[in-house]
Parts: C-alpha cells; structure tokens; sequence
C-alpha cells in the first residue's frame, strides 16, 4: 500500500485569477467578434474580386496592429465593405497585384498624414454629424443583410434602391432563408435581452453554432439556403515590385479616395463609440495605426482594413472592455481558422446577416440623433449626414456633412459678433450689455470685443464695425479686448495699425485689452505699441485698467496727448 499523498492539483496564482476576471469579457467579446468576423470577411473578399483567405489574413493583420498603436476600446480593424468596393476598381483595372499595391500606398499616405499632425482634421467632424453618420451607417449594414434574408441577388449597391427592390421583388422572397434567417434574429433578441445574464456563451458565438448545427443536420443547402462555403488557403499571386510603373501610378490615384474612405469610416466608428463612452481618442494615433495596418496589409497581400461600425459594435455588445478584445479576437480567428474551416463553410448566410442586423438592433432607433435635434444651433447637420449616407453613400454622405460643417466654420469666424461691454456695479467685471442690461458704459468710452479670433479672412470687418460704432456717439477713448485671439497674422496686425490711425483722425484714441503674449510680441515687433510703424497703441493686461487709463485721457486732445506707457 503507497502511503505516499498525492500530488495537489495545480491552482491558479491569485494574480492569475485576478487577470482572468479583469480581462474574461474581453476574451468572450474577442471569441464572439471572431465568429462575425470570418464570414464577413469572406463575403467582402467576393466583394473584392479575390480569394477569401486575402481578407482572413487582412482582418488577423488588423487585429494584431491596432491595439499597438490605436486608442479606441472598441475598434476592430478589419476589411471593410466599402474598402474592398474601391480595391474590386483596383483589380478591375490592373489585376489582384495593383489592389494590393493600393492598399500599400493607402497605408504609407496614412503614416504621412500621422507624421505631419493631420489628425486635426477629425476635429472638423461635429457631434451632430457623427450621430447622424452612426445611425445612417448602422441602416445601411442592416438593409444591405436583405439579399442574404430573402434569398435574392441583391440588384443594386446602393442602399435606398437595394430596399426597393427587395420590397417589390418579395413575392420571390426564398421561404426557407427567410424563415432561418427570421428565427435566427428572435432567438439572438431573446438570448440577449432575456437570456444574456445566464449564458456563458457570447449570444453571436452561439446562434452562429446553432446555425452551423442546423445545416449540417438538415442540409440547407440541398434546400437553396445559401452557405458561407469552402475557405480556400492563401496563394499568393507575386512580389508587388513586379508591377509596371502605369499600374503604380493608376494605383496611387485610387489611393487618396481609399484614405478618404477607410478614415471617414473609422474615425466616425471609434469617435462615435468613444463619445457613448466617455472615452478620449486622438486622430493622429487613428492614423498611424490604420497607416502602419495597411501598409503591412499590401505587402503581404490583403485587403484593406479599417475600423468597421458593426465588427465594433459587436465587441461592445459582446462586453468588450479594452483593445484586449481585439487581441482575443486575433486568437480565437487563427484558431477557427486552422480547426473550423470545415464547420465554418456550412455556416447559413441567413443566420450570419440575422446576426449582424441583432447587433446593430439597438442602433436603429435615432435617439440619439432626436435629442441632437433638440439643441437646435448645427444639430440639422445630424440629418444632413444621415440622409447623405443614405442617398450617397458612406464616404460622399460623410464629406458632404463635413463640407458643411467647414463652410459654417468658416462663416462664423469670418463674420464674428462684436459685442459692447459694460461694468458690472461694484465690480471690476465688464460684460456683455445686451445680454446683461444692469451694466454700466462709462460716458465717451468704448469697450468692444470681438467674439471670434481675429484673422485675414474677418480682421478688416471687425475693425470696420468698431469704427462705425465710435463714430455713432461721441467717443474720445476705444478699448478693445482681445481675450479671444490667441494669435494675430500679418494681415490682422496691419488692419489694427490701420484702425489706430484712422481712430486718431476722428480724434479717438485706441487701446488695447486682455492681449495675450504671442500677438503682444507680433505688435511689438511692428513697432505698433512703442510709437513707431503706424502710430502708438498701449497694452493692457485687463479690460478694467484699460477703462481707468482711458477715464484719465478721455479729456485731453488726442493731438497733444502722449498714450501711457503700454504696462508691463
């Protein structure tokens, strides 16, 4: 008899456990991801014109870069539908090797852009604008599932159309599809609204397995149900250095209409995302990591890859937490991809569209954008960008709420409100006195201030609307504040001197309030504060020492006065 005790069973570290339950939802979401992402992918490289294991080894590339170099919790680099629509126009044109070549240029022009600070672009895309480009985006992936639901070749890529003749065309609607594809949708809404709490499974991992199962034991095939199919390995097709220069060239053409794509898609994927969450992203870092993504996507002959809104909405859905997700994804990916194949190809396109369509369920209802609209101000451009999205597309919807946006940008700052300021009683406070009537305006002074930074493109206006107004009414003194300019150009300064000379013709002296350090050095350096250039002009700190100095001149002739030394 061995008295010899047995050896204890191995436990986790308590570090260990306490990794699994930080990071557990984030490897559940990365497995439930994966198990959208491969049949997706296999459906865009159709899309693309190439084999499916291009856009499985671009979607492991993404997955892989991202949580490197991106700061989104939620984004999933992956190809996207619209990306390989522009890559199919590459191959149309040159064949496999100038898409690839395409996805290459796209990424060195996305590490240009990170280099030289472009990021600041995304600035120019407002809230409402993302909200409206959410919701729109979100219709489009569910009404494009149609084809797969309904069993009939989809007849238009367009999205509008594609509803339309999906509707008129419902008499030829595929009843066992339909029927897969209905039941596929109720059970994910019953899994996850009613079941989610009790289930160890991500709902997507499971009704796709489901979906699996039932094909396997029925044949849905031999009943027209159309499947994912065979997945093919990766064959490459040559090395991209054995292009021709035209085909280099005609690539480097498409390229810049990719970047506006892939960048308009994800930026508006993570900013939404991060927005809802009250997380911070930064654009450089986007760029740089869809940049470094795609660049390796084109040298080893995959599709492009950007931040797609469903394969992130699904990692969010799926309890997502961190880029983990992402990384987990990578994983669970490789592995489907070495051991499932064989499942993976009876996989129901039905059940995958109804999959997609549950995860964006809670999307379509534009709550979001109503309350947007509640604010009144900019909140019509929600609807601008949704409706462009809708009628044009994704790229052309999203440009033209953003054009927009600049263009009311730029009319703001080129026509700025000039506001007269009054001192609050018993303060040294001056506010704005249409906006608050119990202020008090100092007999023959003028304190204005100009509501937008003053540049080339509304400098003149401005100082125009300040003269008129000293013009109006007896004005000896003009003070004006200029808390809003951060920087004044060249053009600016100029139109100041001019303002001060002018001023000092109608026997008016001009000074200046509230200047920051940066436009105090340019004026200085003009000449414009210590009497030489065009004339002298004293700087203050603040608005109410500028009023107390201009109290002291208001009764000397401006001929014989001598401006106070500008205050240190």
């Amino acid at each position: 008899m061995n008295d010899t005790p047995a050896a204890p069973r191995p436990q986790p570290t308590p570090g260990a456990r306490a990794w699994l339950r930080h990071r557990g939802p984030d490897l559940l979401a990365g497995v439930s991801v994966a198990g959208v992402l491969l049949p997706e992918a296999v459906a865009y490289a159709a899309i693309a014109g190439v084999e499916p294991a291009h856009a499985l080894l671009a979607a492991l590339v993404g997955l892989c870069v991202y949580p490197l170099l991106g700061t989104s919790r939620f984004a999933i680099v992956a190809p996207t539908s619209s990306a390989a629509a522009v890559f199919a126009s590459a191959v149309t044109l040159g064949g496999p090797a100038m898409g690839y070549a395409l996805v290459a240029l796209t990424g060195a022009l996305f590490l240009v852009a990170a280099g030289l600070r472009a990021g600041f672009i995304g600035a120019f895309i407002s809230r409402p604008v993302l909200r409206g480009f959410a919701w729109a985006l979100a219709v489009t992936i569910v009404i494009k599932q149609l084809p797969h639901l309904t069993g009939l070749a989809a007849a238009s890529s367009q999205v509008l159309p594609l509803l339309a003749q999906q509707l008129q065309a419902w008499p030829q609607w595929h009843g066992p599809s339909l029927v897969l594809g209905v039941g596929a949708l109720a059970l994910w809404l019953l899994l996850h609204h009613g079941l989610a709490r009790w289930l160890f499974v991500p709902t997507s991992l499971l009704v796709l397995g489901l979906g699996v199962g039932l094909s396997a034991a029925l044949g849905l095939d031999r009943q027209g149900v159309a499947l994912v199919g065979p997945i093919a390995g990766l064959s490459l097709q040559g090395p991209l250095q054995g292009l021709s220069t035209e085909l280099w060239l005609r690539a480097a053409e498409i390229a810049p209409a990719l970047l506006l794509i892939l960048f308009a898609e994800s930026w508006g994927s993570v900013r939404s995302l991060a927005l809802q969450n009250g997380d911070t992203v930064q654009a450089n870092r986007e760029l740089l990591a869809l940049g470094a993504a795609n660049l390796l996507c084109g040298l080893v002959q995959g599709l492009p890859v950007g931040a797609g809104f469903s394969a992130a909405s699904a990692s969010q859905a799926a309890g997502g937490r961190s880029r983990w997700a992402g990384v987990a994804a990578a994983a669970a990916l490789a592995l489907m991809l070495w051991w499932a194949r064989p499942a993976l190809a009876l996989l129901p396109l039905p059940v995958l569209a109804a999959v997609v369509a549950a995860i964006l369920s809670h999307k379509l209802w534009p709550q979001a954008m109503i309350a947007t609209l509640r604010l009144g101000s900019d909140a019509w451009l929600a609807l601008v960008a949704g409706a462009g999205v809708l009628l044009f597309g994704v790229l052309f919807g999203m440009l033209l709420a953003v054009g927009l946006s600049l263009l009311l940008a730029l009319r703001r700052f080129a026509q700025p409100v000039l506001s007269e300021l009054g001192q609050l009683p018993g303060t040294r406070d001056f506010l704005d006195c249409e906006r608050h009537p119990e202020t008090r305006v100092q007999p023959g002074i003028l304190v204005v201030r100009p509501e937008e930074p003053l540049f080339f493109a509304n400098a003149e206006q401005v100082f125009q609307q300040v003269r008129q107004r000293a013009l109006a009414r007896p004005t000896q003194v003009v003070v004006l504040s200029l808390e809003m300019s951060d920087d004044l150009d060249s053009s600016a300064m100029e139109s100041l001197a001019e303002l001060s000379a002018a001023l000092r013709q109608q026997g008016c002296l001009l000074l200046l309030a509230r200047v920051k350090d940066k436009p105090r050095e340019a004026l200085l350096r003009l000449g414009l504060a210590d009497g030489g250039g065009y004339g002298h002009v004293a700087l203050y700190w603040s608005v109410d020492d500028a009023v107390r100095a201009a109290q002291r001149l208001r009764q000397r002739p401006v001929a014989a006065t001598a401006a106070p030394a500008p205050s240190a």
